[in-house]
């Protein structure tokens, strides 16, 4: 399927490592001129190196969105190619061994603005611009937790809720521009961390050696759904892609679960 993005500029936050990455390099793919945000500028032209040798186009953008100075260094950084049409706010931190009463009141602050807060100042500095252009994506990216939260990482859960929220308000506030606003909610994301933590905990558990071994048992143990396996990177990627172009022009305003159906067991 082509998805039409060969032409479109997109500026994916958090992208220098874990699944902006996979989502950056899934939009060049795809067509798409790709910035590259994060604050290790050396690993941020890592990704773009890699972009550019797979035959994408791709630029960096270092800056700290947790302060002026750095969303607007930000915003000078993407908008050297050309306006951007496509706005995936990725941004977000995580800490699966955090618990109800380990946690203060801080770390809910800090995850808070980190995780909700942060995407403010690039929609605010992308988003008019969208508008006046009559076309443009905006896609959050959230977790499944915001609506099925389990007793760990509670103030991580309550962030996703946010995000939620915040894309379908936003969605109400670009009625009738031709801008959409959308988050993807995912189940599991295998990554190098998540996998390292649940292997140890599956050693621990008696679920086996191995990977192969564990991740069954870890899936029906923590999270079960209908595939018996943890989302990989391009699971979300490909479908960000899709919400990305504009064959999504009919959906708005909405969160799309990709949870390989999760359930309560």
């Amino acid at each position: 399927m082509d998805l039409q993005l060969n032409g479109k500029r997109a500026l994916v936050t958090g992208s220098s490592t874990g699944l902006g990455e996979e989502i950056a390099k899934v939009l060049a793919a795809e067509g798409a001129a790709v910035v590259v945000h994060g604050r290790d500028e050396a690993r941020a032209a890592a990704v773009v190196k890699a972009i550019r040798e797979d035959g994408g186009e791709a630029s960096v953008a270092i800056g700290d969105l947790a302060t002026d100075a750095g969303a607007d260094a930000v915003r000078v950084a993407s908008v050297v190619g050309g306006p951007v049409d496509i706005l995936v706010n990725n941004l977000g931190v995580y800490d699966p061994a955090a618990a109800w009463f380990s946690i203060l009141p801080a770390d809910w602050s800090g995850i808070y603005n980190t995780n909700v807060v942060s995407s403010v100042p690039t929609i605010q500095r992308f988003v008019p611009d969208m508008r006046e252009r009559g076309w443009g994506r905006v896609i959050q990216i959230s977790s499944v937790l915001g609506d099925r939260p389990m007793a760990s990482q509670p103030h991580y859960a309550a962030t996703n809720a946010a995000r939620n929220n915040l894309a379908a308000s936003l969605a109400r506030e670009l009625k009738h521009t031709g801008v959409t606003s959308n988050s993807v909610a995912a189940g599991g994301i295998l990554t190098p961390t998540t996998e390292a933590y649940l292997t140890d905990l599956g050693r621990q558990n008696g679920w086996g050696e191995t990977w192969a071994e564990i991740e069954p048992k870890a899936v029906d143990a923590l999270a079960t759904n209908d595939t018996g396996r943890i989302g990989r990177r391009r699971d979300y990627a490909d479908l960000v892609a899709f919400l990305a172009s504009p064959l999504s022009g009919y959906i708005t305003g909405t969160t799309l679960r990709a949870d390989g159906g999760w359930y309560d067991a």
